[in-house]
């Protein structure tokens, strides 16, 4: 079966943008606005994978500082710190059912336990597109 031999990192981004922990939450909100993604991986300066932050999480904050008037404060305070990966050479096939059984819109593509990329749901729609 062909679809089941594409592998994830034949399709994600390679190097994401990611943002550090300490970073203020309204830089982070800048870097996702300007790259036009919806969420990015948060690495400590040692470049381990340490949590998540999306634009869901981004929302509150902006709900929050605007229309509460509560100071923004860094991503550490918004981020999800409990992060599911995938492997680059997991299946493009697998990956996409692994889509339909959550509501993630990403997932960071580790590689030996390093971070070395992020896959989206466009791009296993953009893989799936080419398989068929």
């Amino acid at each position: 079966m062909v679809g089941r031999s594409v592998k994830v990192r034949e399709y994600m981004a390679a190097n994401p943008v990611t943002v550090t922990p300490d970073m203020p939450i309204l830089e982070a909100i800048h870097l996702l606005i300007e790259h036009r993604i919806s969420g990015v991986p948060v690495s400590d300066l040692r470049g381990n994978l340490v949590g998540m932050l999306s634009e869901h999480d981004c929302l509150r904050v902006a709900l929050q500082s605007t229309y509460h008037g509560e100071p923004a404060g860094t991503v550490r305070e918004y981020m999800s710190d409990v992060v599911r990966t995938v492997d680059v050479d997991d299946s493009i096939v697998e990956l996409a059912e692994l889509f339909l059984e959550t509501t993630y819109r990403r997932f960071p593509v580790m590689e030996r336990q390093r971070l070395v990329g992020q896959v989206s749901r466009r791009d296993v729609l953009r893989a799936l597109e080419q398989i068929v």
